[in-house]
């Protein structure tokens, strides 16, 4: 199997996109990426997308974005959820590495500003359990409120404990051009915000938007001489139960472990080679959830490391979300996964100004679907 780099890069700002369409923002972020890697075709394209059926009315996505473009060779959309970025750059990356193909853009792009705000509710609850939690009227930010009241409740944390990673990720976006909310905030702002689902309030959830990043990734071994390539040298995926309730330790997210012990494995990559993890803190209770189940914090002990600064960059042990997370950079959920490689590249080529962190050599990206159902772990590092 052929190791797998990226070459080209490009985004667009995630924010309220009223004037432009769901194959308008992928081409920007495709056309980028290509400019960026100095390219001018590529042998397929892989969409990671959730909604465009739901709330653009546009299954087929592939065939669009391709049509877009200009492109006539393989298309495709992949879905899985909020983790349908990373997916699709897995696809992508089997395909290079099984030699079928040369090379790939791999596109994540969201488009739900459009929609009214009950419809993007209602179309994002799908990625929990039809049958077992949706029947019973409890939403997505409902579930993940069950599980931070828990989590609380098991281990002693009070809600003031979690504002660590809310405020990390807004001072890291008020850097990030293409941040939704670029912008910092005080705890003050943070107790005092709007309850959601308690004890889930605003600044514990991140903001939905349009938007688009792409990644161009071709054989390692092509390369010759690119000082800007990134390889990509571990990427492992698992999935959990759908239901949050038929999972045998709720507070533990199994599938970011197996897909985090497996991405380190095949990178040969040890949790001390770190230098900056970008996880998914599409509510802060997954920010501890993500540290604890990827080895560095105990079970139970993710606020720690937020309350002892442990999570800044050029500070702590291990910087997070870094250009904003979902927090604050926003959270175009099909999209997520392809910003988060995209960030990680721009660390990697110290592209990122004033949250670079300084030497960074190795980056963790890890993309979640649903409320830990399909989690897929990428380790990237200076090829």
């Amino acid at each position: 199997m052929r190791k797998i780099a990226i070459i080209g890069i490009g985004q667009t700002k995630v924010h309220e996109h009223w004037q432009r369409s769901i194959r308008d923002l992928a081409g920007e972020a495709i056309f980028a990426a290509l400019e960026d890697a100095n390219r001018e075709s590529v042998d397929a394209i892989f969409s990671g997308n959730m909604l465009s059926g739901l709330l653009d009315q546009q299954n087929n996505l592939g065939a669009v974005i391709a049509d877009w473009v200009g492109f006539k060779g393989e298309s495709v959309k992949i879905e899985s959820a909020c983790s349908s970025g990373a997916s699709a750059l897995r696809a992508g990356m089997i395909a290079i590495a099984s030699g079928e193909i040369d090379s790939a853009m791999v596109v994540g792009v969201e488009k739900m500003t459009d929609a009214a705000p009950t419809d993007v509710t209602s179309a994002l609850a799908t990625a929990a359990d039809s049958d077992w939690e949706l029947e019973q009227g409890v939403s997505f930010v409902g579930l993940n409120a069950l599980i931070m009241r828990r989590y609380m409740h098991e281990y002693g944390w009070q809600h003031k404990d979690f504002a660590p990673f809310s405020l990390n990720s807004h001072a890291n976006a008020a850097h990030n051009p293409n941040a939704r909310l670029p912008f910092a905030i005080s705890e003050k702002q943070y107790l005092n915000a709007t309850m959601i689902a308690a004890p889930i309030n605003l600044m514990d959830a991140s903001p939905t938007g349009d938007g688009a990043a792409a990644a161009l990734i071709v054989p390692l071994d092509s390369l010759r001489g690119d000082q800007r390539a990134v390889e990509i040298a571990g990427s492992g995926a698992a999935t959990d139960t759908i239901s949050i309730h038929s999972r045998k330790t709720p507070l533990f997210l199994q599938a970011a472990y197996l897909s985090a012990q497996s991405a380190y494995a095949q990178a040969g990559i040890s949790l001390e080679e770190i230098d900056f993890f970008e996880l998914h803190d599409a509510f802060s209770i997954m920010a501890a959830l993500s540290l604890e189940a990827c080895g560095f914090a105990e079970q139970g002990q993710g606020p720690r490391l937020g309350l002892d600064n442990e999570i800044k960059i050029n500070h702590g042990r291990i910087p997070i979300c870094t250009m904003g997370g979902l927090k604050a950079r926003g959270h175009p959920v099909g999209a997520t996964g392809m910003y988060q490689i995209v960030e990680s590249v721009q660390q990697l080529r110290g592209e990122c100004g004033e949250t670079q962190v300084e030497g960074a050599k190795v980056g963790l990206a890890q993309n979640i679907g649903g409320s830990g159902a399909s989690i897929i772990t990428h380790i990237l590092k200076i090829a």
